[in-house]
C-alpha cells in the first residue's frame, strides 16, 4: 500500500485543521515498525510541552488499582491508508509506584494503536505531522501523517513552517502560517509602485540575487554579532559543527528567501503584466516562460546549499589557522579541501582529505576513490543518514564529521558509531592533538 502523500493532498488537510503538531521522529518512534518482536513502544512518545497542552484528549485514571496510571482512547484518522484507528494515550506517573523511596518523576506519554507500514522503513529524522480537526470526521477528532524525511514534501513542510535546523516538535497555528508578513507587505508596495511608474525593468535589474561568497559572508557577519565575536575559530567556539550549521541552514536560507523573492516575484510579475494584455492571457502564453523561472530558482536553491556549506568550513579552517588546499585536483578528482596541501601527498607530512556533503544519499560512495590519497573525513549537516550506510563508509575507512547536536540526537543514527565524530572532536584530536603540523600557529 502506497503511504506516500502528496504536498497538495497534505495542505488540504492542514487547511481543515485548527492547530498542527509536527515532531522529528526518533529512532524509538519509528524503530519499533521494522523490528520483528513486538515491543513495548508500538508508537511514538508525545513531549511533556505538547502532552500538557489542551492539543490532544484530556487523560483520566481508568483503573483505580493502578492510580499512576493515565490514560484516554479516542478516534484518530490516517489520511495515507484512508482508516480509523482507535488510539490510545497513556501516561505513567511513577516508574516504580510500589518502591516509594526510589521512584521517580516519568514524563513520558505513549502513543500506540497506530498503522504499522506507517512507520516502517522510515529514514532518519522523519517527520509526523497531526492534526487537530475543526470539525471531526467520521467521530476523528485528529489525523495523522508520517513524512519521510527524504521526500520532497519533507523539504515543503520544513519551508513551509520554517522548521530550523535544531526542530525537534512544536505547535503552529495553520492561520498563522499565512498570515501577512511585513516585508512581503513591503515588497507588494514595491513592485506595484515600480508597475505605475514603469520602472519594473530597472527593479528586476536591481534585485539580482547575491553571490553565494556574498551570501556566506553575509551570514557569517550575522552570526558573529548574535555571538559578539569576530572570528569562526574552531578552537573557541564551543560548537564548531552547530555553529556551521545554524549559518547554513537557517541564517544564509533566510538572507536568501528574501533576496530570491524579490528577484522571482519581480519576474513573475513582469511575464503576467506584459504589454498591458489580459494577466490571465499572459499566464497560459507565458507559462514556459514561468516553468524556467522556477526550475532556475530550484536549481539555483540547490548549488547555494553546497557552495554554502563549503564557505563556512572554508573559514573555520583559515580562522583556525589550519594548513588547507581548496579544491585541488587529486588523480583527475577534486576534493573540497586537502590538508595540509597537495604539495604533501609524497611526504612524510600525513595527508588529510575532507570532503562535504550537505546531503550525502549515495554521493560519499565516489570519496572511497580517493582513500589512497590519505584519511578521508566526511563532513556533513545531514540528519537522514541510515545506520547502514554509516556501516558501509566505516568499511571504507571513512570518518563521518557531523554537528554536535546531531551526534547524540535522538532522531539521527550516529550515536554509538565510532567513525562519526563531532566537528569539536576533529579540530581538537585530528588536528591539534593527532595533527599538530596542520596548524601555521597555535596562537592568534
Amino acid at each position: 500500500m502506497e503511504m506516500h502523500l502528496e504536498w497538495n493532498e497534505i495542505s488540504t488537510w492542514l487547511k481543515r485543521s485548527e492547530q498542527i503538531f509536527i515532531k522529528k521522529l526518533s529512532r524509538n518512534d519509528c524503530g519499533w515498525a521494522d523490528s520483528a518482536k513486538n515491543g513495548h513502544q508500538n508508537g511514538f512518545l508525545i513531549p511533556r510541552l505538547i502532552a500538557e497542552s489542551n492539543f490532544f484528549p484530556a487523560l483520566k485514571n481508568s483503573n483505580p488499582e493502578k492510580p499512576h496510571i493515565y490514560d484516554v482512547e479516542y478516534s484518530t484518522f490516517w489520511p495515507a491508508s484512508s482508516e480509523i484507528k482507535i488510539s490510545t494515550i497513556k501516561y505513567f506517573s511513577l516508574r516504580n509506584p510500589e518502591n516509594k523511596d526510589k521512584a521517580k518523576p516519568r514524563y513520558e506519554w505513549q502513543h500506540t494503536g497506530v498503522p504499522k507500514e506507517h512507520f516502517q522503513k522510515l529514514s532518519p529524522a522523519s517527520l509526523l505531522l497531526v492534526g487537530k480537526l475543526k470539525q471531526p470526521l467520521s467521530g476523528a477528532s485528529h489525523w495523522f501523517i508520517v513524512i519521510d524525511s527524504e521526500s520532497e514534501e519533507a523539504s515543503i513542510i520544513e519551508t513551509y513552517f520554517n522548521l530550523d535546523a535544531d526542530f525537534h516538535f512544536d505547535l503552529f497555528d495553520p492561520s498563522m502560517v499565512d498570515a501577512r508578513d511585513p516585508f512581503a507587505d513591503q515588497l507588494v508596495d514595491e513592485l506595484a509602485q515600480a508597475i505605475r511608474d514603469g520602472s519594473l525593468e530597472t527593479y528586476i535589474k536591481r534585485q539580482a540575487i547575491p553571490s553565494p561568497r556574498t551570501l556566506a559572508t553575509q551570514a557569517q557577519a550575522v552570526w558573529l554579532d548574535e555571538n559578539t565575536s569576530d572570528e569562526l575559530n574552531p578552537f573557541d567556539i564551543k560548537r564548531p559543527g552547530d555553529a556551521v550549521m545554524r549559518i547554513s541552514r537557517d541564517i544564509e536560507y533566510a538572507i536568501f528567501k528574501r533576496a530570491e523573492i524579490r528577484f522571482r516575484a519581480a519576474q513573475v510579475a513582469r511575464i503576467l503584466l506584459h504589454g498591458g494584455s489580459d494577466p490571465l492571457s499572459n499566464l497560459v502564453r507565458g507559462f514556459p516562460e514561468l516553468d524556467s523561472i522556477f526550475l532556475s530558482a530550484a536549481q539555483t536553491r540547490k548549488s547555494r546549499a553546497g557552495l554554502s556549506f563549503e564557505y563556512h568550513v572554508e573559514r573555520l579552517f583559515k580562522d583556525g589557522r589550519i594548513r588547507h588546499e581548496a579544491q585541488a585536483i587529486l588523480g583527475g578528482r577534486r576534493p573540497d579541501f586537502v590538508l595540509p596541501s597537495v604539495a604533501t601527498l609524497n611526504s612524510k607530512t600525513e595527508t588529510v582529505i575532507v570532503s562535504l556533503k550537505t546531503t550525502l544519499r549515495e554521493r560519499w560512495k565516489q570519496l572511497a576513490l580517493e582513500k589512497s590519497f590519505g584519511q578521508i573525513f566526511l563532513a556533513t549537516v545531514d540528519d537522514r543518514v541510515s545506520g547502514e550506510a554509516i556501516d558501509e563508509m566505516g568499511r571504507n575507512s571513512i570518518a563521518l564529521v557531523v554537528p554536535e547536536s546531531l551526534k547524540k540526537a535522538k532522531e539521527s543514527a550516529y550515536d554509538g558509531y565510532e567513525n562519526v565524530i563531532t566537528f569539536r572532536q576533529f579540530f581538537d584530536s585530528e588536528v591539534k592533538e593527532r595533527r599538530p603540523s596542520l596548524l601555521l600557529s597555535l596562537e592568534k
